[in-house]
């Protein structure tokens, strides 16, 4: 990416789940919460086959089986439960409510945010317009990030999902620039970096871990740390 291309970026957009914050651990806990909750209401002997990675499993199953036909998570969470309560024999679709909502609440209210997020944010939000373009349902006011975004595009609000053109062209013409205009940060190659090469915009793999990227997707830039991206910015 030559040095004055650089220049022409009006527009930060992040990804959520696993950039801004750690979503495997908060479904990790918030499922956990909800089978303690399914146990309170059916008998152990119904429940004992039951885990948060059995429910992980379901919940992939059910996502799998409704893959082209919706993006909602809410309601994808829900048939979760409701296949949840089919496998252990336990017919009572109020429950399967309950509990999605019970998952929903923590799920959404103890979010925890990666220690870099907020100085990256701060550091940004004077200087270009900052946005969430996510394939996830996590609106940033619940997760302690409330002001920080001048617009946020999730999937099941645009009906697609990363890494499909449409989503970041609906970011780009809610905050009116064009797509080089765009710097797009996330964690996948597959979503966020192949999304963001597609439409022209500068794409950031964010790389926690340091993996080796085995794809033939290439970004733009690559990070360890969202405090990388400030020093992008001003180059």
């Amino acid at each position: 990416m030559a040095a004055h291309d650089l220049d022409k970026i009006k527009v930060i957009s992040f990804d959520g789940d696993m950039t801004l914050w750690d979503f495997e651990k908060v479904m990790h806990h918030s499922l956990a919460l909800t089978l303690q909750e399914l146990r309170r209401h059916v008998p152990d002997r119904a429940t004992a086959q039951l885990t948060v990675d059995k429910m992980i499993d379901i919940r992939n199953t059910v996502a799998a089986e409704l893959k082209g036909t919706t993006v909602d998570l809410e309601q994808i969470r829900l048939k979760a439960f409701q296949r949840t309560l089919e496998l252990i024999h336990w017919d009572d679709p109020a429950l399967a409510a309950v509990l999605n909502q019970l998952y929903l609440k923590h799920r959404f209210e103890d979010v925890e945010l990666y220690p870099d997020a907020i100085p990256c944010l701060d550091a940004l939000k004077d200087l270009f317009a900052i946005g969430l373009i996510s394939n996830g349902n996590s609106d940033p006011e619940q997760c302690g990030l409330s002001g920080y975004f001048d617009f946020v595009i999730l999937s099941q609000g645009i009906g697609v999902k990363k890494p499909h053109a449409e989503i970041f062209l609906s970011a780009c013409a809610q905050v009116g620039c064009e797509p080089e205009q765009l710097m797009h940060i996330g964690d996948s190659l597959e979503s966020d970096v192949a999304g963001a090469n597609g439409v022209g915009a500068i794409s950031v793999w964010l790389n926690r871990q340091g993996k080796r990227n085995t794809s033939d997707t290439v970004p733009a830039f690559e990070i360890r740390s969202l405090l990388e991206v400030t020093k992008i910015a001003e180059r």
